[in-house]
Formats: C-alpha cells, structure tokens, sequence
C-alpha cells in the first residue's frame, strides 16, 4: 500500500466543453482530435515544470510546483488550441474549460486527493469554452506576475467546503481587445470526486452545468441599481428625521458616515486592478479624519490612528507578492 502524506500544490484541471455531442457528430474524428489536443496540452504543461497526474475521458488532471508557471501553461495551452480551432469549422471545434487552483491536498502514489482538487474541478466547471477561472489563493500569487487580466466573478459556493471560493476568470485577450461579457456566477450543488478517474454521468453533469452558466446583465444591472436606490432612501430618511426633529444638532451626520463607510469598503472589495489591503487602510484613515472633523474639540487627535494606518500601509507595500 503507497505511503500517503500531504503537501501544498497548484491543481490545474481541464476538460472539453460540448464532448458529448462532439462524440455524438463523430465519434473517430473527435477521438483523434481529442487525442491531438490532448498531446500538445502535455507538452506544454511539462515545458513549464507540470506534471498530467491523469486523464480520464476528455479530462487531464495536472500539477505544478509552480502557481505562477501553472497560469502560464494555461494560457499557452488555450493560444495553442485556439490556433488549432481556428482552422476547422465552428461547430467542429474542441474547446477545453481550465480551472487553477493552489491548495493542500492528499498524494497517495501518483494520485492526488482532497478539497484542494475537488476545488480545481468546480472551478474549470465553471469557465467558459476556451477560458480559464483561477481560485483567489492563485489570484494573490500571479496578479503582478502574469501578463493577462482578471475579472473577478465572485464566491464559488462548494459542497462540503465550509467558506465559498472567490474566483476570477482570466482575461486573456483577443484581437480586438475587448473585455469579455459578465459572467454570472454558478453556485454548484455537488462536490467534485476527491479522487479523479472515469466517474458516471459526470460527463451529462458537466452538460448541465454549462447550460445554466448564461449571463444575465439585465438581471446584475437592476440589482445594483436597487441597492442604490435603497441607500439613496436610507440617506433621505435620516436627513429628514434630524431636520424634522431638529434641535440644533446636525446627528445625521454619524449615520451617514457609516453609510458611507460601508459603501466604499464594499466597492474597494470589488477591485481588482488595484491593491484591496492599501485601499482599505486609505478608506480607514479618511474616516478617522472625518469623526476627528465631526467631534472637533480643539484637537486633532486623529494624527495617531494615521501615523498607525501609515505604518500599516507601508509594511503592506514592502511586502506586497
């Protein structure tokens, strides 16, 4: 029986987006095209020091010392494919989903096991035809380190998995520059099998969670301008209390600060081209100044709490991957 123990390891997942009704069109020709891509997929995940664990029917499963090399070896492996595909007809073309994860997981013998892996799986379930999504524990490593872009997507809920994943897709670019539509985020219901190998009916699964990955920018769009009306009211309804009730004091003022507070804190979570720890210490000195301004006494004793936030922030700047 193989010695299992456990280590910290980048999980690279992929699998064909439509297989079915590829093999249902021809099932020949996509073997051997499947074989083809699957090939070139291998040798670029050996040329950036990965290794392919396993593959089981059009899946591969691999592994890299290296998260930064791992993204590198998915974006070189989607160029390669998608010059492939640009010579067969659209209907015939064999995409692959990628999905990129950094987490601990089980080897036992050749195979790995365990959340780090299932994590992979979700995520590559998740991305579009030809796309990659990478969790964030991979985003915080390769952010200055890789030349594409990332979108944030949003939690990832997984089964069995206490915290959702934050996941990001990466923005990998095409002729025209453009950015790629808004994705809506899918929370799957099922967990993914700790170990990979031929697994039933997950082919007509994976079907199934493609078909309801449709974006809805209507839908995102009226969400959050239902969430700014209902804060525009809150605004209203407490400026109007105090002028109401008014006994010389402007109390409001407390309230919507917190409002406020809260809102850009929200919005700086968002962010993804900028540093979300140093935006947030620069949200939390401006509202120290502002309750020092709102409670003036003679003193600015806001200084201390700043030269603490300034302390902070240059700590995180020096040491920033």
């Amino acid at each position: 029986m193989s010695e299992t123990r456990r280590k910290l390891t980048t999980i690279f997942s992929a699998d064909v987006q439509d297989y079915t009704r590829l093999m249902g069109a021809d099932e020949e020709g996509t073997l051997a095209l499947l074989k083809r891509y699957r090939d070139a997929m291998s040798r670029l995940i050996g040329s950036h020091g990965g290794r392919v664990i396993n593959t089981w029917g059009d899946g591969v499963i691999a592994e890299f010392p290296s998260v930064v090399e791992a993204v590198r070896a998915a974006v070189d492996v989607q160029n390669e494919l998608a010059g492939l595909n640009a010579v067969r007809p659209a209907d015939g073309r064999m995409l692959f989903r990628i999905g990129i994860n950094l987490g601990d997981v089980i080897v036992e013998g050749d195979d790995i096991y365990g959340d780090g892996v299932n994590i992979a799986a979700r995520l590559q379930a998740s991305a579009a035809a030809g796309g990659i999504v990478i969790s964030n524990t991979v985003y915080d490593q390769v952010r200055n380190k890789v030349a594409v872009g990332f979108d944030f997507l949003g939690p990832l809920q997984i089964k069995n998995v206490a915290d959702a994943v934050p996941s990001y897709a990466v923005r990998i670019g095409d002729a025209t520059g453009e950015a790629p539509p808004p994705v809506t985020v899918v929370h799957h219901q099922d967990a993914a099998p700790a170990k990979f190998g031929p697994q039933p009916g997950a082919r007509e699964a994976g079907a199934r969670e493609a078909g309801a990955r449709e974006p809805d920018a209507g839908k995102l769009n009226i969400s959050a301008g239902r969430k700014f009306g209902l804060l525009s009211l809150a605004v209203a309804a407490l400026v109007a209390v105090n002028l109401l009730s008014w006994r010389g004091v402007f109390w409001a003022a407390w309230p919507l600060l917190g409002l406020a507070f809260l809102v850009v804190m929200a919005w700086v979570r968002t962010q993804t081209r900028i540093d979300r720890r140093l935006a947030a210490l620069g949200v939390v000195g401006l509202a120290t100044v502002a309750i020092n301004l709102l409670a003036w006494n003679g003193t600015f004793w806001a200084i201390w709490p700043l030269l603490a936030v300034a302390v902070a922030a240059g700590a995180r700047w020096m040491t920033r991957g």
